[in-house]
């Protein structure tokens, strides 16, 4: 959707790690650690790729492959913004009803269906109240 919406969609990314997955909170830190070195998206990828195999040792692997810089990563993992970030994320998640990952909101509404013909949809009917807003 951001290809096809590149001047009217915008991406946010929030944390929510479940607690059914014991390394959850530790890939998101590390996803953020990587944030720090311009490589979010990248280590996102990576751990979405190999989320039944994600470990410490699975994480420290991600980051040599992305050729972060370890040590500046490890500290950055150890960063306490980077917990207040996650911990904020997570509380903001509930409080507007997330139930699992991944969700859709969509200008402040939980979007259910995900199909791209139905988001593409949603998004012409958002620009159309926003174009007649503007008007």
């Amino acid at each position: 959707m951001f290809k096809k919406y590149p001047e009217s969609v915008k991406i946010v990314f929030k944390n929510f790690p479940l607690s059914s997955h014991k390394f959850a909170k530790t890939a998101a830190a590390a996803a953020l650690a990587a944030e720090c070195q311009g490589k979010f998206w990248e280590f996102h990828d990576e751990l979405f790729t190999h989320y039944r195999a994600i470990n410490d040792q699975k994480i420290l692997e991600i980051a040599k492959k992305l050729g972060l810089n370890e040590k500046q990563f490890e500290k950055d993992r150890q960063n306490p913004l980077i917990l207040e970030k996650i911990n904020g994320d997570y509380a903001e998640g509930q409080r507007i009803g997330v139930k699992g990952i991944p969700s859709v909101f969509m200008n402040g509404r939980h979007v259910e269906n995900r199909d791209l013909g139905q988001l593409s949809n949603i998004i012409d009917q958002e620009l159309k109240k926003t174009h007649k807003k503007q008007k």
